[in-house]
C-alpha cells in the first residue's frame, strides 16, 4: 500500500497548479483505500508476481476519486471523510475540471498495461458508473422506487468499480475463467454489502465516525433500503412520513424518518441484507488456493459489513 501510494502521488502530477492542489486535497483527506486494495488482493490471490498491479490499482483509485468530485458537485454535499469536500474548498468548476483530469489520467495508465482486456474492463466499468449516477439521479425525490430499481443503482453506480477491481487482479495473473468469475462476483458482492452499510450509516452512523453528515441521503431524497423497508413495513402514518420525506428532500422530517426506521426494523433488515451479500462473496472465492492474499479477502468482506465509518 506504501508503493501504491508513491504510484498515486507520481501520477498526480501536473504542470498545472490548480490540478495538483485539488487531487492532492482529496488524495490526502483519507479514505479507505478499498479498492486498489482489492486489485493487489485479488492479483496476488491469483498468483500474479509483477509490480503492474500497482499501476492499475492507482487507476482504480482515480477512477472512484473522480466519481467523488462529481458526486459532491451533484449532490450540493460540503462534507466529506470529516473534512470539507473539494467543492466546498475550490469551488464546483474546478472539482468537476479535475474529476476530469483524474478520469483521462486513469484512461492513460491504462494504455500503459498494454492489454485490451483490461482497458475493456475498466471501460466498460467508467461507463456503467456513469449510468448509475444518471439512474440515482432519476430516481431522487421518487418514493415508489422498488428494491429491484434500488439494487440496480448499486450494482451499476458502486458495486461495478469493485467487480473491476478484482477482475483486473485476475487478469494480469492470467488466472482460470473460474478464477476470474470467481474474484469478479467477489468484488461485486462486496461492492454492494459495501453501500449497504453506506446506507445503514446514513441513519446510524456517528458523524465523528463516518465524517459525514447523518440524514444527508434523506436531504437529497435519496430512497435507500431503510427508507424503502420502512414505508412497506411500517403503519400508514409511518410510511406516508417517510414518503413526504423523500418526494420533499430536507431535514424537517427527519426525526419522524428516524423513528419509523426504528419501529420497523429498517436497519437490521438492511444489515441482514448486507451480511447475505458478505456470504456470497466468501463462497465466490471457493477456487482460490490458501494464501495470505486470500485471507486478506476474507477479512475485507467481514469489515464491509462489521464497519461503524
Amino acid at each position: 500500500m506504501l508503493a501504491l501510494d508513491a504510484v498515486i502521488r507520481d501520477r498526480l502530477y501536473s504542470d498545472v497548479v490548480l490540478i495538483r492542489q485539488v487531487a492532492e486535497y482529496i488524495i490526502g483527506s483519507g479514505g479507505k483505500r478499498l479498492r486498489p486494495a482489492m486489485v493487489l488482493f485479488s492479483a496476488g490471490a491469483a498468483g500474479y508476481t509483477g509490480n503492474y498491479h500497482r499501476e492499475m490499482a492507482a487507476v482504480v483509485e482515480f477512477i472512484h476519486t473522480a466519481t467523488l468530485l462529481h458526486d459532491d458537485v451533484v449532490d450540493e454535499s460540503e462534507l466529506r471523510r470529516g473534512n470539507k469536500t473539494a467543492n466546498a474548498m475550490f469551488g464546483n468548476a474546478a472539482s468537476v475540471l479535475v474529476g476530469d483530469f483524474l478520469y483521462t489520467r486513469a484512461f492513460q495508465m491504462m494504455v500503459g498495461a498494454n492489454s485490451m482486456r483490461v482497458m475493456e474492463v475498466l471501460a466498460e466499468a467508467t461507463n456503467i458508473i456513469a449510468e448509475g449516477e444518471v439512474l440515482q439521479l432519476l430516481n431522487c425525490h421518487d418514493a415508489d422506487v422498488e428494491v429491484d430499481d434500488y439494487l440496480r443503482v448499486i450494482r451499476y453506480k458502486t458495486a461495478k468499480l469493485f467487480e473491476a477491481a478484482t477482475r483486473l487482479g485476475a487478469i494480469m495473473a492470467g488466472a482460470s475463467a473460474e478464477v476470474e468469475e470467481g474474484l469478479a462476483a467477489y468484488g461485486m458482492h462486496i461492492g454492494t454489502a459495501f453501500q449497504l452499510i453506506d446506507d445503514v450509516l446514513d441513519y446510524s452512523g456517528d458523524e465523528a465516525d463516518t465524517g459525514k453528515n447523518v440524514g444527508d441521503d434523506l436531504a437529497e431524497g435519496k430512497p435507500t433500503l431503510p427508507l424503502i423497508h420502512a414505508m412497506q413495513n411500517g403503519t400508514p402514518e409511518q410510511a406516508a412520513s417517510v414518503r413526504k420525506a423523500i418526494e420533499e428532500g430536507g431535514r424537517d422530517d427527519f426525526l419522524a424518518v428516524m423513528h419509523a426506521i426504528r419501529a420497523t426494523g429498517a436497519i437490521e433488515a438492511t444489515r441482514k441484507v448486507a451480511e447475505g451479500e458478505a456470504e456470497l462473496a466468501l463462497a465466490a472465492l471457493q477456487a482460490l488456493p490458501p494464501s495470505t492474499y486470500k485471507d486478506s479477502l476474507v477479512d475485507l468482506a467481514k469489515f464491509a459489513v462489521a464497519r461503524k465509518y
